[in-house]
């Protein structure tokens, strides 16, 4: 094993991660060329502008779009007008990468009336931030019986990576993308925050959760633990992309790699998936993470991303209206600032197309009951609607 790195030396390294990190820039961009010839045509309509960063979204059974501000806010948006909802916690803390951020309905929500929401807290005069995970019901304007059913515990200290995406699957479990929180963010085996490897806390990880916040009685058994916790994955730097493979079920989610090494993951039970041991990707001062980027016992990704484009939201569209783009999918860019197609065949990325390019930091993106594909943009934050023709 190589020796630890001199304190001054780790102390730049945290501090180059941090400001980069924030950021989610990369240096340049990627090749890419479209990988179909019978592509449909499509075209862009605004849904709704001039707010601040859209981080979550969905629709409701009626057609209605429900959607959070990162700084703390939450809308209907009905018949061409948003109003904002009232009741959420007053903890909410918006520094950093964190805030108000994903946003899901329950999909028997026209019986159950569950609406999820994941949002970082910080007690007063704290530094340290925790995520959370709450479910609520709405009467009118009102946010009403809201309860918090997941929380980790209050490590995150510069308040980035926190992952924050929830998804559902066919049993109707939710799947709630923690990012590593903690102290910085350096790849290696002796980095400082090692919360996506250890298994007594929730940083850096995959959930898998009953719709009341319980623990499936068939989630994994952990090394070192004697029976299931809500932990499904482990070993995740920044996830903020997850969508349910309407083919096969099998989630699949996206990352945040360090410099370059962004990743797209298709998540097994009880899969360790390598952060902060191995990376495709560098850290922000040029060091490689690791001699190599796979390793014994690690679930390597599919498909990965260097340069970074900073993938966050993912939806695969399931219309038929989007022709022999049906069954692909599509990826947001922060730093790239696009709308990544990715061709898939089986559980294999045969091709990407870039769409959307350079109209924004795309956050979020999701088909709607329409049939068609929205998207949540950043400068200003609107919400973007992709018609096919």
């Amino acid at each position: 094993m190589k020796p630890a790195l001199p304190i001054r030396a780790v102390a730049f390294m945290v501090l180059t991660a941090l400001f980069v990190s924030c950021r989610e820039e990369a240096e340049t961009e990627p090749d890419t060329t479209p990988t179909s010839t019978d592509a449909p045509a499509v075209r862009t309509e605004n849904v709704l502008t001039g707010y601040e960063i859209i981080w979550g979204m969905d629709f409701l059974p009626t057609g209605d779009l429900l959607f959070t501000e990162k700084r703390g806010r939450i809308f209907r948006f009905a018949n061409g007008t948003a109003t904002e909802l009232m009741g959420l916690p007053t903890d909410i803390d918006a520094r950093g990468q964190g805030g108000l951020l994903d946003l899901r309905v329950h999909p028997n929500y026209a019986s159950n009336g569950w609406v999820y929401v994941a949002y970082s807290s910080s007690s007063a005069g704290s530094g340290a931030t925790r995520l959370n995970l709450i479910r609520f019901k709405i009467n009118g304007n009102q946010i009403t019986e809201l309860s918090n059913i997941f929380r980790t515990v209050a490590t995150n200290t510069w308040q980035g990576h926190y992952g924050g995406r929830i998804e559902f699957d066919r049993n109707g479990l939710v799947y709630l993308s923690v990012g590593e929180g903690g102290p910085s963010s350096y790849g290696g085996a002796t980095s400082p925050n090692q919360n996506a490897q250890t298994l007594s806390n929730e940083w850096g990880k995959i959930h898998r959760l009953t719709e009341s916040g319980g623990v499936p009685a068939d989630n994994p058994v952990l090394p070192g633990r004697t029976g299931p916790t809500t932990i499904y994955s482990y070993g995740h730097r920044n996830p903020q992309g997850l969508a349910l493979n309407p083919a096969t079920g099998d989630l699949w989610a996206t990352e945040h790699g360090p410099r370059g090494g962004d990743e797209l993951n298709i998540i097994q039970a009880g899969r360790n998936y390598g952060w902060p041991l191995v990376s495709n990707g560098v850290n922000y001062n040029g060091q490689p993470v690791a001699d190599s980027p796979t390793r014994e016992g690690i679930q390597a990704p599919i498909y990965t991303w260097t340069p970074s484009m900073g993938p966050s939201g993912l939806a695969f569209v399931t219309s038929d209206a989007f022709k022999n783009w049906k069954g692909d999918l599509f990826a947001g860019a922060l730093a790239l600032t696009y709308l990544s197609r990715l061709d898939i065949d089986g559980n294999r990325v045969v091709g990407e197309e870039r769409l959307m390019n350079q109209q924004g930091r795309v956050r979020n993106v999701k088909q709607g009951p329409d049939g068609n594909l929205y998207m949540s943009i950043e400068g200003p934050g609107r919400i973007v609607r992709l018609v096919p023709e």
